[in-house]
Formats: C-alpha cells, structure tokens, sequence
C-alpha cells in the first residue's frame, strides 16, 4: 500500500475541494456545476474512483476536455465525451434516478439542510436577488445523495431559510419522504470552517470536522442557530500532493481555487486573459490525461 504524501503547502480553497473530492466514489454517476465543484469532480476521477462519469448541465456525459472548463455549454465540456446530448435529457435522466451524487452551493443553509439561492429577504422586495435555482433545485430534489459547498457566515447558516430553492429535510425527520422527493438528500456541507453531516434520524444538522486552526466555538458563532456536534469532532483531512498538483493543472491560473478571476475584470483583458487560459491548460491536461491513461 502506498504511502499517502499530504500537501504542505494548500490555500482553503483547495482544501474545501479536496474534501469535496472525496465525497464521490468510484462507479457512480455525478451530476455537477462548473466551478470548484467540477474541478472536485476530475480531482476524484484523476484519483481514487477512475470509473466515475461526470455530467453537466449543457447535457454532455463522461467528457475529459483538455481545458479549463468556464460554463456548462461551451465546446469544450464536449471534448472525448461519451454522449453530447441536451440539457432535458440529462435532467430528465436525473429525475428517473439515475444519478448518484451531486455537488450544489447557494447563499443560505438551514439546520435541516434547505438551502436558499434565490433571494434574500422577502421574494417580493428581496434585500439581495441571487442567481437562482439553475439546476440545484433537480440535483437536491432527485440525486441519490448531495454535498453543499458554502462560505461560513452566520448571515448565511440561519434558522429558517427566506426561500426554499433546495429542497433538504424539510422540517426534519422523515417530512421529505412525505414530500415524495425521489432523492436522498443532503449528506454534507463542506465551508470555510468545517465539514458538516445529517443526523439520520431527525435530519438536523451538525459539526462533524473543523478545518486545521479552527475551533468548534469559532465554528458555533458563525451559526444562526444551537448547533449540534458530534460525539468526537474531527479535523479535515488535508489534501494530498497529488491532488494539488492535479488541482494546479486544472485550474492553472486559480480562476476558481484562487484569485484568477481579478484578470478577467475589463472586457479586452479578459479575452486575452481567457484565450490564455484556454492555450496554457491544453499542453498541461493533455500530459496529465496521458500519466493517468485516460
């Protein structure tokens, strides 16, 4: 058995998609976004499950483009796919169960795992209108199992959420059975601070690791409600040397695990920022596909 050789050096972010890389599993099917999810995604097929297939919303199934990916229908998500179908045929797909995992985000979580990308504040005069449901409201209502990826703010981690856009636990125990949602629901919420899991019988959230440095106190003041800890709380696994270097070659210039997006700010910059982008990840994921055999 090989030694497992653990990154010294880490920003949060990679640390946040590393343990988001762990929650896929080798043979599954997963549903996911572009972004840090994504990047999650390949990490873990680059690694310990070779065999899991990767779909996006634009309707491409098993890709392994050779650059950077920035949304879920441009040309490149096609690239040594098996299948470039269209977008309600992979949600219709999603619907019938045949997808395992996915990854969401969103501006607001609740203890039963709801969480809110639609608006702040009342619906009607919102105090912020965020992006929306996209296809979260179908991967939480309908994939076998979910993860959250959030930033750790009380602001963020209320009581009741404003509006409902992901379907959790509803209000706990079994009300989502009762609500007929096919899916299993949420079975993490990876932050800035800590790994979070759902008590299986109540559905209520609670701690389960902090991130290195951080405390279960610093974690409960950035909740908005009595959170519940497990019995023994955990710290999250740093990631390994190869999954940064996988990382790092993904996502060369941190547009997604950094603060590469500060170059894309003016449009003229920006195109050549992005033709940039495209050309410096094609040599470097094409070797990297190669080492692995893909």
């Amino acid at each position: 058995m090989s030694t497992i050789i653990y990154a010294q050096n880490y920003s949060l972010m990679e640390l946040m998609a590393a343990a988001i890389a762990r929650e896929f599993r080798d043979q599954e099917t997963a549903f996911v976004g572009v972004g840090p999810p994504l990047i999650a995604a390949m990490v873990a097929k680059l690694t310990d499950a070779p065999n899991l297939t990767i779909a996006v919303e634009g309707g491409t199934i098993g890709s392994s483009p050779r650059r950077l990916l920035t949304c879920i229908a441009d040309t490149t998500i096609c690239e040594r796919a098996y299948s470039c179908g269209t977008m309600w045929r992979n949600f219709g797909d999603q619907q019938r169960g045949f997808y395992d995992v996915g990854v969401i985000g969103g501006a607001q979580i609740d203890k039963y795992g709801n969480v809110n990308a639609t608006a702040l504040g009342d619906y009607n005069r919102p105090s912020v209108r965020v992006a929306g449901s996209g296809g979260a409201n179908d991967i939480g209502s309908s994939v076998g199992r979910y993860s959250v990826m959030m930033r750790q703010e009380k602001r963020r981690f209320v009581e009741r959420v404003d509006y409902l856009t992901v379907p959790g636990y509803l209000d706990g125990g079994d009300a989502r059975i009762k609500a007929g949602l096919p899916g299993g629901g949420p079975h993490g919420v990876i932050t800035t601070m800590g790994i979070f899991r759902f008590d299986e019988e109540s559905g209520e959230m609670y701690l389960d690791k902090c991130h290195p440095g951080i405390t279960p106190e610093k974690v409960k003041e950035n909740v908005g409600w009595d959170l519940k800890m497990a019995p023994s709380i955990g710290t999250t696994e740093p990631p390994t040397q190869e999954q940064v270097e996988i990382m790092r070659v993904l996502d060369p210039y941190g547009l997604y695990l950094g603060s590469g997006r500060e170059g894309m700010g003016d449009v003229e910059k920006g195109f050549d920022f992005y033709m940039e982008v495209l050309d410096k990840s094609y040599d470097a994921m094409t070797e990297l596909f190669r080492q692995k055999g893909l």
